[in-house]
Formats: C-alpha cells, sequence, structure tokens
C-alpha cells in the first residue's frame, strides 16, 4: 500500500515544541471510493519511545499503519514502521528499520527489490506517518517555511508544504478555524486543514489524477 500520509522531514523552529501527549482520534473515513472509520493514536511505549497509528476499517477494506519513534524534544527519529492492507482479497505488508546507528534505512515484506534499501539516513529525516506531528507542530508554530525529507516505501524524497486557505470546519458540534496546507507530487496532492491546539489534522485529503483517492475527516479526539 503506498503511504497512506505524506511524510517529512523536521525543519528547525523558533518556537519552542510543545510535550507530547498520548490521543486517540477517529476519523470518517473514506478511501478509493469505500467508507469505513479511521483511528489514529498516539501512546507512550516506554522511556523516550512512542507509537503512532492509524487504522481504518471498511466492508471490504482494512488499512493499517504504525511507527515507533524515538522524542527527544522536538526531535523524532523514526525507528520501525509496519505498513499493511487486505482490499477484498488482495493483501500486502511491508516492514521498515530506521538503524541511526548505521545511518541506514532498509525494508521487507512486499516491496520491490529496488525498495528494499538500504537507503542513507539524515539527522530530521522523518517517515511518512510523522507527518501529521511534524506538519501540525510547524503550522501551529507560524513557520513560513514547510520543506521536508522523507525517507519511507525505499526511497528519500523532498517535500514541500505550502499554506493555500483558511476555513472553518465543524468537529462534534463545535467550529475551528483551520490553516489549509497543500502539497503537490506530481499526479498526487495532498492536502491537510490544521487547527491551533489540536495535535492532528482535523481532514487529511488525498487526490490522485484530480479525484479524491482517501478523505478522512475528524470526527472526536480524547
Amino acid at each position: 500500500m503506498a503511504a497512506l500520509l505524506l511524510a517529512v522531514a523536521l525543519s528547525a523552529s523558533a518556537a519552542r515544541p510543545a510535550a507530547l501527549k498520548p490521543f486517540t482520534a477517529t476519523y470518517q473515513a473514506s478511501y478509493m471510493g469505500l467508507r469505513g472509520t479511521g483511528t489514529m493514536t498516539l501512546v507512550a511505549v516506554g522511556g523516550d519511545r512512542w507509537k503512532y497509528s492509524l487504522e481504518i476499517d471498511g466492508a471490504v477494506a482494512r488499512l493499517s499503519q504504525n511507527t515507533v519513534f524515538q522524542a527527544d524534544g522536538g526531535h523524532w527519529k523514526p525507528l520501525s514502521n509496519s505498513d499493511s492492507s487486505l482490499l477484498l482479497i488482495k493483501k500486502s505488508s511491508k516492514h521498515a528499520t530506521y538503524d541511526w546507528d548505521r545511518r541506514e534505512a532498509r525494508w521487507s515484506g512486499n516491496v520491490k527489490p529496488d525498495r528494499a534499501g538500504p537507503v542513507a539516513l539524515r539527522a530530521g529525516d522523518l517517515d511518512a506517518m510523522l507527518v501529521n506531528l511534524a506538519i501540525v507542530r510547524d503550522v501551529q508554530a507560524g513557520e513560513a517555511s514547510h520543506s521536508y525529507r522523507m525517507v519511507d516505501d525505499g526511497r528519500a524524497k523532498q517535500m514541500t508544504f505550502r499554506v493555500v486557505g483558511k476555513d472553518t470546519i465543524d468537529v462534534d458540534g463545535k467550529s475551528h478555524a483551520a490553516t489549509r496546507v497543500s502539497m503537490p507530487d506530481g499526479s498526487r496532492e495532498t492536502v491537510l486543514w490544521i487547527a491551533e491546539g489540536v495535535p492532528v489534522p482535523m481532514r487529511i485529503l488525498r487526490r490522485h489524477n484530480g479525484d479524491d483517492e482517501m478523505d478522512l475527516r475528524l470526527r472526536s479526539l480524547h
């Protein structure tokens, strides 16, 4: 499965980053026209390590992605991630390991030989799942630039988000002013809506050739 969420490598922030706190966010999900429920969680797993997960469940599809990462203040290092999907009878499963001692990332499972790695790691690299934490933090800090280096799916890639507008989004009967950011990537585009004080995107929209491919709309946050 292609990464559900495009990711970014960390840029320096002038503002002091807020401490990570566990959460569970529930989304109304649409994936390739199929409806379901999305659940995004952040949990501490011991020491300075955290697990960040996204699960999408529908009638004929199940998508799962999670990342274990190390947090040192506002600096995050992906350590491993897993990505699996079940769409009708088609299954896919991938696993990534980020070895910071060797400064390399490798992939196993349902991956092509040219996407198995190794890919050299640089300070600040993130994987695809950490996009939510990084872009939310940076937009809320008021940063003008959101350019990042992603290491995921057997490659390293530079990504740039830009602010494209402001909208009002309603969640559980409450209105939120949200900043809309967009990242074009060839035939694909990722759009996120980010609100002050909310640790996850209010909405995540992924388009392919101009058509909506995945749409997650926040419904609750605990």
